[in-house]
């Protein structure tokens, strides 16, 4: 069989394969949260995120706003926070953080019995800045920030909770969905760093279009 290749430069790679997403979506998505869902797509070559991401009311306007106002972003990962566009966010005045490799979070971990999910999260309740969380890991990170939630430990602008997995994943991201936060959920089993940070990019990005 004769295969037959597109003839593409690879400076316009990206820009085909948006072209390509943008033909096979359908034509009434919501315009507010298309570059989300085509940023996700984009990453994972993954068409079910059509279905799967899950947005709170005005959750996008919440977060650009937030972000214009130089709102930090605190993820749960090296990863994310790796691909976390950092300079473009730094010109809004905010600042991705990532406590996992920290000593104090895995002494605290340690000492409590608990994930440096969880101590990395009792860390970031402690920032005196308005903070959006990006979690794409540990469904321990998001029931920990709910439990914070509820003890009024701190009070998130929103949550990004799109963990990949089989234990409590599910149930994390359900519970994230009824702790009356703004939220971007990526319901089920599907998700992962890679995708905490596209949706965050994804947001950023599209602020110099408004």
């Amino acid at each position: 069989m004769l295969m037959e290749f597109e003839n593409v430069l690879p400076s316009e790679i990206e820009k085909r394969s948006f072209e390509i997403i943008e033909s096979e979506l359908p034509h009434d998505i919501e315009k507010k949260i298309k570059p989300i869902v085509k940023r996700v797509i984009h990453t994972t070559a993954d068409f079910d995120y059509l279905d799967n991401l899950c947005f709170s009311e005005n959750v996008v306007e919440i977060i650009k706003n937030a972000i214009k106002n130089g709102a930090d972003i605190v993820t749960d990962t090296q990863m994310a926070r790796s691909g976390i566009n950092k300079k473009r966010l730094a010109s809004y005045g905010g600042e991705v953080h990532c406590f996992m490799s920290d000593e104090d979070v895995a002494k605290a971990a340690k000492e409590n019995g608990t994930t440096r999910a969880v101590a990395s999260m009792e860390k970031a309740s402690k920032l005196e800045k308005d903070v959006i969380f990006a979690v794409g890991n540990a469904p321990t990170a998001l029931i920990e920030l709910d439990k914070l939630i509820k003890n009024g430990q701190i009070n998130p602008i929103a949550i990004i909770g799109v963990p990949v997995g089989f234990v409590n994943v599910v149930q994390a991201k359900e519970l994230i969905m009824t702790s009356g936060v703004p939220y971007i959920v990526a319901r089920g089993r599907k998700g992962g760093s890679n995708v905490a940070a596209a949706i965050c990019n994804a947001i950023i990005y599209d602020l110099k279009t408004d």
